[in-house]
Protein backbone atom coordinates (compact mmCIF):
# COMPACT_ATOMS: atom_id res chain seq x y z
CA UNK A 1 0.00 0.00 0.00
CA UNK A 2 1.48 3.48 -0.76
CA UNK A 3 1.81 6.05 1.79
CA UNK A 4 -1.25 8.27 -0.07
CA UNK A 5 -3.48 5.01 0.02
CA UNK A 6 -2.42 4.41 4.02
CA UNK A 7 -2.73 7.75 5.04
CA UNK A 8 -6.57 8.01 3.23
CA UNK A 9 -7.37 4.69 5.04
CA UNK A 10 -6.41 5.94 8.64
CA UNK A 11 -8.77 8.95 7.76
CA UNK A 12 -11.38 6.67 7.03
CA UNK A 13 -11.30 4.72 10.10
CA UNK A 14 -10.34 7.86 12.30
CA UNK A 15 -13.93 9.70 10.94
CA UNK A 16 -15.77 6.10 11.96
CA UNK A 17 -14.10 6.50 15.29
CA UNK A 18 -15.44 9.95 15.86
CA UNK A 19 -18.39 10.19 17.77
CA UNK A 20 -21.26 11.69 15.42
CA UNK A 21 -19.10 11.93 12.23
CA UNK A 22 -20.54 9.01 10.93
CA UNK A 23 -24.35 9.36 12.33
CA UNK A 24 -26.94 10.83 9.79
CA UNK A 25 -29.60 13.02 11.78
CA UNK A 26 -32.63 13.05 12.25
CA UNK A 27 -34.45 10.97 9.97
CA UNK A 28 -38.31 9.82 9.90
CA UNK A 29 -38.63 6.47 10.67
CA UNK A 30 -42.75 5.52 10.67
CA UNK A 31 -45.41 7.80 10.24
CA UNK A 32 -49.41 7.11 11.09
CA UNK A 33 -50.50 6.87 8.30
CA UNK A 34 -47.97 6.05 6.64
CA UNK A 35 -46.55 7.98 3.33
CA UNK A 36 -48.91 7.29 0.22
CA UNK A 37 -51.41 5.19 2.76
CA UNK A 38 -55.10 5.24 1.45
CA UNK A 39 -57.33 4.77 4.11
CA UNK A 40 -61.02 3.90 4.42
CA UNK A 41 -61.31 6.41 7.45
CA UNK A 42 -60.45 9.46 8.43
CA UNK A 43 -57.16 9.04 11.29
CA UNK A 44 -57.48 11.28 14.46
CA UNK A 45 -54.20 12.65 14.55
CA UNK A 46 -51.15 12.21 12.75
CA UNK A 47 -48.26 10.93 14.46
CA UNK A 48 -44.40 10.79 13.22
CA UNK A 49 -41.27 9.10 14.18
CA UNK A 50 -37.75 9.81 14.23
CA UNK A 51 -34.27 8.11 14.97
CA UNK A 52 -33.37 10.78 17.43
CA UNK A 53 -34.84 13.10 19.97
CA UNK A 54 -36.05 15.79 19.03
CA UNK A 55 -35.76 19.61 20.09
CA UNK A 56 -39.32 20.37 21.21
CA UNK A 57 -39.71 24.42 20.60
CA UNK A 58 -38.37 23.82 16.67
CA UNK A 59 -40.03 21.15 15.63
CA UNK A 60 -43.38 21.39 13.48
CA UNK A 61 -45.90 19.44 12.03
CA UNK A 62 -48.80 20.78 9.66
CA UNK A 63 -51.30 18.78 7.46
CA UNK A 64 -53.27 20.72 4.71
CA UNK A 65 -55.87 19.80 2.59
CA UNK A 66 -55.76 19.24 -1.55
CA UNK A 67 -57.64 23.38 -0.75
CA UNK A 68 -54.67 24.31 1.03
CA UNK A 69 -56.52 24.71 4.23
CA UNK A 70 -54.50 23.51 7.31
CA UNK A 71 -57.16 20.86 8.82
CA UNK A 72 -54.85 20.20 12.17
CA UNK A 73 -55.41 21.56 15.65
CA UNK A 74 -52.21 23.77 15.53
CA UNK A 75 -50.70 22.45 18.29
CA UNK A 76 -48.24 19.73 17.45
CA UNK A 77 -46.03 18.60 20.22
CA UNK A 78 -42.85 16.13 21.15
CA UNK A 79 -44.30 13.54 23.20
CA UNK A 80 -43.64 13.81 26.78
CA UNK A 81 -42.41 10.20 27.09
CA UNK A 82 -41.14 9.85 23.89
CA UNK A 83 -38.79 12.36 22.61
CA UNK A 84 -39.20 10.86 18.94
CA UNK A 85 -42.50 11.16 18.58
CA UNK A 86 -44.17 14.52 16.87
CA UNK A 87 -47.98 14.56 16.78
CA UNK A 88 -51.10 16.61 16.24
CA UNK A 89 -54.62 15.82 16.25
CA UNK A 90 -56.97 16.23 13.04
CA UNK A 91 -60.19 18.10 12.44
CA UNK A 92 -62.71 15.69 11.61
CA UNK A 93 -61.52 15.00 7.77
CA UNK A 94 -63.55 14.02 4.54
CA UNK A 95 -62.41 12.35 1.46
CA UNK A 96 -59.42 13.58 -0.51
CA UNK A 97 -55.43 14.01 -0.62
CA UNK A 98 -53.82 15.52 2.58
CA UNK A 99 -50.11 16.47 2.97
CA UNK A 100 -48.16 15.93 6.33
CA UNK A 101 -45.28 18.87 6.68
CA UNK A 102 -42.70 18.87 9.21
CA UNK A 103 -39.54 20.30 10.61
CA UNK A 104 -37.63 19.53 12.62
CA UNK A 105 -34.42 20.25 14.40
CA UNK A 106 -32.65 17.08 16.09
CA UNK A 107 -30.54 17.74 19.32
CA UNK A 108 -27.48 17.90 17.52
CA UNK A 109 -28.48 20.95 15.56
CA UNK A 110 -29.61 20.07 12.59
CA UNK A 111 -33.09 21.05 10.63
CA UNK A 112 -34.51 18.23 8.58
CA UNK A 113 -37.73 19.35 6.27
CA UNK A 114 -39.94 17.37 4.47
CA UNK A 115 -43.69 16.43 3.28
CA UNK A 116 -45.66 13.59 2.07
CA UNK A 117 -49.57 12.40 1.78
CA UNK A 118 -51.61 10.36 2.50
CA UNK A 119 -55.37 9.93 1.22
CA UNK A 120 -58.54 9.27 2.57
CA UNK A 121 -61.63 7.48 0.57
CA UNK A 122 -65.06 8.10 0.47
CA UNK A 123 -67.69 5.74 1.08
CA UNK A 124 -67.87 3.98 -2.60
CA UNK A 125 -64.14 3.44 -2.32
CA UNK A 126 -62.82 6.92 -4.35
CA UNK A 127 -60.54 9.76 -3.24
CA UNK A 128 -62.04 12.03 -5.14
Amino acid sequence: MSARGGLSAWLVVGALLIPGAAEPHAFLVKSAPARRAVLTYPPARVDLWFNERLEPAYSTLSVWSEAGVQVDTRDATVGPNDPTRLGVPLASLGPGRYTVRFRVLSVDGHVVESSFTFSVRAPGGETR
